[in-house]
């Protein structure tokens, strides 16, 4: 209790200090000059340079001075040595990066830099870590000042040529996301149109599409449209595949998939090859609005145009048609695609089967289950799937279905979990068919089926009820072979239920 109080008492000053650390800030001016004397900064923020660049207020400013926080080995005292280059001032800030007072500080030193030199320009190495490092903690208003620098002090390898460097669009892309991100548009729409200036060449889509994905992730589909006509009007920008793939999407949710299919025409106008995910939207906007045939028949034209159905394209297709109430048109599609060879390997039929199964249509779930295994595609038949089929059949008291689909899933190499096996295998002795209980164990445990001692246990009881005891002790000597018997009694109660008088003494 009293060691409690005690830290119910320092828990104001430790919550104090975590936020100071956390979130630096200067209250007044006052306290500012105590700490830019107490600075290892003091002698860049207070240059005198007619080229000066004054800091970001809204910047955290905190003493340099090695405190119980620093590393055993403290960084290198700062002035002019580290940061006479960018080459130093880039290594300076890599050491920094992990401590918890200077990785808030690195712009400060860019800035401290620029400032103490009208000559310094920081290189694209330097710019693209400063733009990746604010651009992932948010540091929003930090990042535009850092752009400002970069374009108003270019990079000295654009020295020997009058291009611009070339490797000025990772940092601007990195800040463009950023904005986009965080939904400030107008900030990334300004990004955009500083690199459209700086740049020699005329930027690619990709810069475009960041922002045109943005707004359409925000349901702004008209500033969407809007944009796009800026971009291709304007700035004469060519579209590729992910430009209509976002304007499809952003119809289908917003106007329906009759305005999407306009942007899909629009698509093939410019001669843009239509990707699976273009096909995909398409398709779900069908489902979506309950317009199966149109959503089947996309299928189809991804079939003959040559793009082929991944994984996602079987799901949307055979998921829409289950959730619509159609499943028996979702069996007929899969057989089809089935036969054809034209399903994607790492599809799960479970879906389908768990449809079928619910409906009632157990028949059809076991032509599904067999034409699978018929065609070798027993990738497209995972073990959740031929259990759920094997469950329903056992509802359905159909043992001999039960056997025969159970063996020829086994032989194909799709062998049930353990307590599944024990279920069906329950289910045979009590109908006393313990022989095919045996035999399907046998089956399974050439395809790695690891029996239990609950599995040996209900085989011998099973030919106990049945009076087959020469087949129940040779269950038995497994048993007791592989250490399933803990003891004596347990061994002699196994006898008993095989009505054999004999123990091991």
């Amino acid at each position: 209790m009293a060691a409690s109080r005690r830290f119910a008492r320092k828990l104001p000053s430790i919550i104090s200090k975590h936020q100071r650390l956390i979130s630096p800030e200067i209250e007044n001016l006052e306290t500012l000059e105590d700490l830019m004397r107490t600075s290892l900064l003091h002698h860049y923020l207070h240059s005198t340079s007619p080229a000066s660049i004054r800091l970001d207020p809204s910047l955290p400013l905190l003493p340099l001075a090695v405190s119980h926080l620093s590393p055993p080995s403290p960084l290198p005292a700062l002035p002019s040595a580290h940061a006479s280059s960018p080459a130093s001032l880039l290594r300076l800030l890599r050491r920094a990066w992990h401590h918890p007072r200077l990785a808030p500080l690195d712009l400060h030193f860019l800035l401290a830099a620029a400032s103490a030199s009208s000559a310094f320009r920081p290189d694209h190495r330097l710019t693209s870590l400063l733009a990746a490092r604010l651009a992932a903690s948010c540091r929003l208003l930090s990042l535009r000042r850092l752009l400002q620098l970069v374009i108003s002090r270019p990079c000295p390898c654009a020295d020997d040529s009058i291009f611009a460097c070339p490797e000025l669009l990772p940092a601007f892309r990195k800040a463009i996301l950023a904005f986009a991100t965080s939904g400030d548009i107008p900030s990334a729409s300004d990004v955009l149109a500083s690199l459209r200036r700086a740049a020699d060449s005329p930027l690619p889509a990709e810069f475009y599409n960041i922002i045109l994905h943005a707004l359409a992730r925000l349901r702004r589909h008209d500033d969407a449209i809007s944009f796009y006509g800026e971009m291709t009007s304007v700035h004469r920008v060519a579209p590729d595949a992910y430009t209509f793939n976002i304007l499809i999407n952003s119809s289908c949710q917003v106007e329906g998939v009759d305005a999407a299919m306009r942007w899909f025409e629009e698509m093939r106008r410019r001669s843009c090859a239509p990707t699976g995910v273009s096909f995909n939207t398409l398709m779900r906007g069908f489902f979506r609005e309950r317009r199966y045939k149109e959503g089947i028949k996309v299928a189809h034209e991804m079939l003959q145009l040559g793009v082929g159905l991944s994984v996602a394209s079987m799901e949307i297709l055979i998921g829409g048609l289950c959730h619509g109430g159609e499943v028996l048109k979702a069996a007929e599609v899969f057989a089809e695609f089935l036969v054809d060879a034209v399903v994607p390997e790492g599809f799960d039929c479970l879906g389908l089967v768990e449809s079928l199964c619910h409906g009632g249509s157990v028949d059809k779930a076991v032509e599904v289950l067999e034409l699978a295994l018929e065609k070798n595609r027993a990738c497209c038949l995972s073990v959740p799937a031929g259990v759920t089929v094997l469950e329903c059949l056992l509802k359905s008291v159909k043992l001999d279905e039960v056997c025969r689909l159970m063996g020829r899933m086994v032989g194909e190499g799709v062998v049930p979990d353990t307590i599944s096996c024990n279920c069906i295998f329950e289910a045979l002795c009590e109908a006393e068919r313990t022989s095919d209980a045996n035999r399907l164990r046998i089956l399974a445990k050439e395809k790695g089926f690891k029996a239990d001692g609950v599995t040996y246990s209900m085989l011998v009881q099973g030919f106990g009820r049945e009076r087959r005891r020469k087949e129940g002790e040779a269950v038995l000597d497994e048993m007791l072979d592989l250490g399933f018997i803990p003891n004596i009694t347990a061994y002699n109660r196994l006898l008993d239920s095989l009505h054999m008088r004999k123990s091991l003494q």
